[in-house]
Order: C-alpha cells, then sequence, then structure tokens
C-alpha cells in the first residue's frame, strides 16, 4: 500500500495555489484588457433607432373614430412619452423606498471559503527569561482547511440613519407623485392649447385652399388683362397687389393651421402619416371670469405641485441634518455568530460568539452646535424658498384671472368683426357684376372673411388657453385618484367628469354670445 509522504502533499497543496494564482492573474489581465474603449458599429445604431421607433408607437389603441377633446388629452395622457417617463420615475421611487425600508433590518451574514497553503503553519516557544527552547516546532492547523459562518449583527446607529434614510426615501416618493401630477397638467394644458386651433384648422384648411385657387385664377386674368390693354395699367397693377396681399395672408394663416395639426399629433403621440380626424362638436361653453380670487389664492397655495414638492423636499434636507445629528451619539452594537472549522486539530470544530459593544467618538460633539445652526438655517432657506414659490403662484392666479378676462374680451371682439365681415360677404356677392373691381371685392370680402373666422378660431382657442392657465395656476387635478379602466375611452370619461366637477364647484360657464359654432 503506497502512502503519501509530507512532502508530496506540500507539493500538492503548492501547485493548486499555483493554479490558483495564475487564474487569478488571468482574469486580471482580461478584465484589463476589456477596459479599451468600442464605439457602436453603424449596424447597432440602424438597429437601435429602428426598435426605438417600434417602441415609441407601440401599443397604442387604435383611432376608430372622430377624437374629441377629452379623448385627446387622454391619448397625450396615456401615450405621451414625457408623461411616461414620469410613471417610471414615480415607480423607480417607490422601489427605492422599498429598498430603504429592508436597509433597517439587522444584518444577518453567511459565509464560507477555503483556506490553503504552500507549507505547514505552525511555531515554537522559548523562555522569556533564558531565551531557551521549550517546545519543539508543532502545528494545530491543516494546511487546506474549510470555514463556514452565521453571523447576526444590530448596530444603533446605522439602524437610526437607516431610519432617516428610509424617511427620505418615502418623501421622494411623494415628490415624485406631485413631479407627475404637474406634468399630467401641464400635458392637459398644452393639448388645450392645440386641440382647439387644430379643431379650426381642420374647419377652414379647405376653405383657404379653395380661396387661394381663386385668386391665382384672378390673377391669371389680371395679367392677361394687362396684357392686352383692356383695362389701365395701374389700376390692373393695384388690382394684382390687393390679390397678392392677399394670398400672402391666406398662406400664412394655412401654415398656422397645419403646424396646430402637428403638434396636437405630437402630444397624443400619433405615428406619422397616421390619418385621423377630429369631433365636430358644438364648442364648449367657456367659465365667467372668476371674482373670488382670494378662493383661488388659497387653492392653489393647498394644490400646486411645485409647492407641495418644495414642502416635501423641507423634511428631506431636514432628516439630512437629523441623521448627521445621530452620529455623534454613543454606538451600540451587538453581534453574534456561528462558526464552523473542518482543521482536525481544533477540540471544538464549531462554536458560537456572542458580543455587545458600547463606543462613543466623543470630539464629535464638537459639531453639534453648528449642527444645530445648520438645522436652524436649513429651516429659514427651505421656508423662504417655499414663501417665494408661493409668492410667484399667487402672481399666476392674478394674472392668469387677468389674461383670461382680456381673451374673452378678444373672443366677444372676434364674433362681432366675423358677423360684420360675414355680412359684408353676403352683400358683395349679391352687388357682384362682370367688372373686375366687382370681383376683386367679392375675393377681399372673402378673404377677409375668411381670416376673421381664423381669427375668432385663434380668439376661441387663445380663451382655452388663457382658462387652461388659470385652472393650471390653481393646481386641479386632471384625473380622480382612482379609475375604472386605464382604456383611452375610460381616461377621456374621467377627465371630463373632473373637469366639470371643479368647473361647476368653482366657477359658473358662461353661455356664448353668439350662434354656437359647429365644428
Amino acid at each position: 500500500m503506497k502512502t503519501e509522504t509530507p512532502f508530496c502533499h506540500e507539493r500538492h497543496g503548492a501547485s493548486r495555489v499555483r493554479a490558483l494564482t495564475v487564474l487569478s492573474l488571468s482574469v486580471a489581465l482580461a478584465s484589463c484588457g476589456s477596459l479599451a474603449p468600442k464605439s457602436f458599429t453603424d449596424e447597432e445604431i440602424r438597429s437601435r433607432v429602428e426598435q426605438d421607433r417600434q417602441v415609441m408607437y407601440a401599443d397604442q389603441e387604435p383611432i376608430t373614430a372622430p377624437i374629441s377633446f377629452h379623448e385627446a388629452a387622454a391619448r397625450a395622457l396615456k401615450y405621451n412619452l414625457d408623461y411616461r417617463l414620469k410613471l417610471m420615475e414615480d415607480a423607480l421611487s417607490q422601489s427605492l423606498n422599498d429598498v430603504a425600508n429592508y436597509e433597517m433590518l439587522p444584518r444577518l451574514v453567511a459565509g464560507a471559503g477555503y483556506m490553503g497553503r504552500t507549507n505547514s503553519p505552525g511555531g515554537s516557544s522559548v523562555g522569556i527569561r533564558d531565551n531557551v527552547e521549550s517546545l519543539r516546532p508543532s502545528t494545530s492547523q491543516e494546511r487546506e482547511h474549510t470555514v463556514a459562518s452565521l453571523g447576526f449583527s444590530w448596530n444603533a446607529l446605522d439602524f437610526g440613519v437607516s431610519y432617516y434614510r428610509a424617511q427620505q426615501k418615502a418623501d421622494q416618493v411623494l415628490m415624485a407623485e406631485e413631479r407627475r401630477r404637474k406634468v399630467a397638467q401641464n400635458v392637459l394644458q398644452d393639448v388645450r392649447n392645440s386641440y382647439w386651433r387644430a379643431l379650426g384648422a381642420q374647419k377652414l384648411i379647405g376653405q383657404v385652399d379653395t380661396l387661394i385657387g381663386r385668386v391665382e385664377r384672378a390673377l391669371e386674368r389680371a395679367r392677361q388683362v394687362e396684357k392686352e390693354g383692356l383695362m389701365p395699367q395701374a389700376e390692373v397693377l393695384a388690382y394684382q397687389r390687393a390679390l397678392l396681399d392677399a394670398v400672402n395672408l391666406l398662406t400664412l394663416r394655412r401654415q398656422d393651421l397645419e403646424l396646430a395639426r402637428a403638434e396636437l399629433s405630437a402630444l397624443m403621440s400619433v405615428p406619422p402619416g397616421a390619418h385621423y380626424t377630429l369631433a365636430t362638436e358644438i364648442e364648449q361653453n367657456l367659465p365667467t371670469v372668476p371674482t373670488d380670487i382670494d378662493k383661488l389664492e388659497h387653492m392653489a397655495m393647498e394644490r400646486r405641485p411645485e409647492i407641495m414638492e418644495e414642502w416635501y423636499r423641507k423634511r428631506v434636507t431636514e432628516n439630512d441634518i437629523k441623521a448627521a445629528k445621530i452620529l455623534l451619539w454613543p454606538n451600540i452594537s451587538i453581534d453574534s455568530q456561528f462558526n464552523h472549522d473542518s482543521n482536525k486539530y481544533n477540540y471544538h470544530s464549531q462554536w458560537i460568539d456572542t458580543g455587545l459593544r458600547v463606543s462613543w467618538n466623543i470630539l464629535k460633539l464638537a459639531q453639534y452646535p453648528s449642527l444645530k445652526r445648520a438645522h436652524q438655517y436649513q429651516n429659514e432657506t427651505d421656508d423662504m424658498r417655499r414663501m417665494a414659490l408661493s409668492m410667484a403662484v399667487l402672481t399666476q392666479v392674478r394674472v392668469g384671472v387677468q389674461r383670461y378676462a382680456l381673451s374673452l374680451s378678444e373672443l366677444d371682439f372676434a364674433e362681432e368683426s366675423l358677423r360684420v365681415d360675414q355680412r359684408l360677404l353676403d352683400y358683395s356677392k349679391a352687388a357682384a357684376k362682370s367688372r373686375f373691381d366687382s370681383e376683386l371685392e367679392v375675393i377681399r370680402s372673402e378673404a377677409r372673411a375668411v381670416l376673421t373666422e381664423y381669427q375668432r378660431y385663434v380668439a376661441y382657442s387663445n380663451a382655452q388657453a388663457a382658462w387652461g392657465r388659470v385652472y393650471n395656476s390653481v393646481g386641479l387635478d386632471v384625473m380622480p385618484d382612482t379609475i375604472e379602466s386605464h382604456n383611452v375611452k375610460a381616461l377621456a370619461s374621467a377627465m371630463q367628469q373632473t373637469m366639470q366637477g371643479w368647473q361647476s364647484s368653482i366657477f359658473v360657464a358662461k353661455a356664448s354670445t353668439n350662434t354656437p359654432q359647429e365644428q
């Protein structure tokens, strides 16, 4: 029977250690070589662009019917990428808050390992007084053995700091929710700005194109009359100049109409080239100008997301100071650990360590006066920042109400101008003859009527936008806290009920001064 000598055992152990050393060096060198910069290839860029375009417009409900205002707002809130980003940030904050709550738990650490060396550990002993060796060289540990442990520890200062950090994460969740509310309010405001202009564009753009065609044909006839000398040149040129002015104005207005629809499509994240129409609904009655400004200001101070977010931020910064103060006090730590060692020389291969330790860095107490002053100054700074923001909010409410009043006056003027220009157009058509000046007057009247109708739609959309700014300045919510479903129709219905509820409880509807415009 062949037995393994100590020399062979030592050689085998050395070979294992060398193998581990070579493996470690290989991994280290490989990791160093992978740090070289590597740019994306053209194929990877094209693949990423194609994938992003698919994700941007993925999982959208198809448009099967004309889109109403509230459905446009619902689509914007559901598919707008900025709002979806805020929803993801909200979910991330909630997840980080859950993680912070687990950080308050004690530590329970399990460990295991292998230890080996190329030769035997050990030593000898000599006398302190005579330096005479009293023991021959000996060892109490195997060259190769395994260890395992399961340790429990709790630290009072770590628990205190983790407690305040968890409170900060909870407040940051609330801050994210306020930012989400603000983005939802801004999305509704943008939709309100674009929808009514786009609805006017849908009705007027056909009339504008038809009128531009008539003007171009009239210009061609005028050039022919000038060429044949049938009318004085000055009169013909003045006629052409008037027609060109009409074409210029109509072309500019047509560009505005097309941009309004493009803005609405971007807000709803409608895929490029998708065809849709807006609902031909009667214009919504606008509320009267609010008179109880104090009530609106009080609501704004209570509901504006920016003020609430700033208030939560004060608690976050205050908990920073509290966490720093915690570290000034004595620390208590409790430890308990179960151990196992396969070393055959041990008398006990398993044992439990327990300990209780109290420590105090007394010099840290010198920071207390500075921390106390920092706490006071931080609170004063946060309060002043909130006061400055509140003053800006109150100013927005008052300015918003004034602008809304001016926009209603502008709308009344635009409606009166439209009625007059339509009557002038009817008169011009009735008095039209075969002469050029009569045809020019009809075209001028028709162009003026179209432009005035455009201005009326602009005035109405401006009034809607001004009313939306009042709504936004008060911080009124777009949707209720809970809804039955998240499809577009359910969102649109919930938003409509919420906004009508706010309007009926705070504002009084104002009937339009003219016959309702079919849109």
